[in-house]
């Protein structure tokens, strides 16, 4: 059988997954550009890979699709100190997707997404420890697990999370508060027990991961330009034209990875994609990250902290508000307000950042082909996995794009279910 080869693929955003796509596309002989209105290398630019939490979170199958947390929704977003939020004036945009997101909250939607999740979570690891091969990785990566941690408040929860991990056979050791600040004393023991998730690894510079990778993308012939993209069509079956502010560009294939500004180019396709943003928040405490030795979650708030070579960063909460509505000032007082009590040592914060997660109903991202252009191929709706599934994402697309076999069940991310 003749090989299929591409003749050339436009990659919309240069994130980590489009960044990703564009180097396992160019490993296969494919010529690709990359668009972004921001350069990856410019010191302006400041993706979610900027500011996210650096974790990856093979374990992370469980989503907000669970049914553990459907009574405590209104009871969230009517409170200022909570890990949900709701911009008020966003909410006749966002009935769309609650619609939807209703309509998997169920047992069986929650199982669906934690085992679909698992299939590409499970190897997400090894995809980016292939690439890591190829760059200098100094002082940008630890490997010493994750810990989450709790008080006994939500036990229910935290029996279902346990129980749906074990039954995926995710490698899991459960703590006891002793064990946890034999591991992390300086944390103020204001939790009962928690988990770590030992083959788990954080960045200690995300942003530096992905310029490094930008880099070798471009060492092995990528191209990228720097343009707003705000047009896309499919021509026909060897042509699609990407359109620019400034130009038209012609590509056999283009894939759009523009993360949550990707609703942009899907409602040109005349596709009803329920793509929506969290909005996540970050803030980092200077020369504090030697208070932790690895990235600490507390569940009961909804928020987490890593330790990284800018400082502490303390991230978290989900806030529903869309792209366009300015920062929110309680987000950034409820994230002060949990650092200090895991480590009251903190105290002055620097570097307030708000980041969009693009997230679909069913917490499940899309990777393929659009429904009525087939060479149009999706990679968005990561939410806050988008960083753990960067590179694995560049593998399932630069093998859709060549058009290769391949044993995953690549159905139920398919942007069909929508449709």
């Amino acid at each position: 059988m003749e090989k299929y080869t591409c003749k050339s693929v436009g990659v919309i955003g240069a994130g980590i997954q489009g960044v990703c796509v564009g180097l396992q596309l160019i490993k296969k002989g494919i010529p690709v550009t990359i668009f972004d209105r921001q350069d990856p290398l410019s010191t302006e630019f400041k993706p979610a890979s900027y500011g996210n939490a650096g974790h990856f979170s093979p374990y992370a199958v469980l989503q907000f699709n669970r049914t553990d947390v459907l009574y405590d929704v209104p009871k969230m977003l009517l409170s200022s100190y909570g890990p949900l939020a709701l911009k008020w004036n966003y909410v006749p945009r966002l009935i769309p997707w609650i619609v939807n997101y209703l309509k998997n909250f169920n047992k069986k939607s929650m199982l669906h997404t934690a085992k679909y999740m698992h299939q590409i979570l499970s190897l997400s690891n090894d995809a980016y420890e292939e690439i890591f091969k190829e760059i200098d990785t100094t002082n940008l990566i630890d490997k010493k697990g994750i810990i989450y941690v709790w008080t006994n408040k939500n036990l229910k929860s935290r029996k279902l999370e346990i129980k749906v991990r074990n039954d995926l056979g995710i490698e899991q050791k459960l703590l006891t508060k002793k064990e946890i600040l034999d591991l992390e004393p300086n944390l103020n023991p204001a939790f009962d027990a928690g988990v770590i998730y030992e083959k788990a690894m954080h960045a200690r510079d995300p942003h530096g991961i992905l310029k490094a990778i930008f880099k070798l993308f471009l060492s092995k012939g990528g191209k990228f330009i720097q343009e707003n993209i705000t047009n896309l069509k499919q021509v026909n079956d060897n042509q699609t034209n990407i359109k620019s502010d400034k130009k038209e560009y012609i590509f056999e294939k283009t894939v759009i990875a523009s993360g949550a500004f990707s609703k942009n180019l899907t409602d040109q396709l005349e596709e009803n994609i329920p793509l929506d943003t969290e909005r996540g928040y970050h803030v980092h405490f200077k020369d504090m990250n030697h208070l932790i030795s690895r990235p600490v979650i507390f569940l009961d708030r909804g928020f987490g902290m890593t330790p990284m070579n800018q400082g502490l960063r303390v991230v978290g909460t989900v806030e529903l508000g869309g792209l366009k509505n300015p920062p929110s000032k309680k987000r950034i007082d409820y994230l002060l307000r949990c650092a200090k009590e895991l480590l009251p040592q903190l105290q002055t914060h620097e570097d307030e950042w708000l980041g969009f997660r693009p997230t679909l109903p069913d917490f499940l991202p899309i990777l393929g082909p659009s429904l009525k252009n087939k060479n149009i191929i999706y990679a968005f709706g990561h939410h806050h996995l988008g960083w753990t599934l960067g590179a694995i994402t560049g593998k399932i697309i630069s093998g859709i794009v060549a058009e290769e076999k391949t044993n995953l069940d690549l159905s139920p991310y398919s942007s069909k279910r929508f449709n």
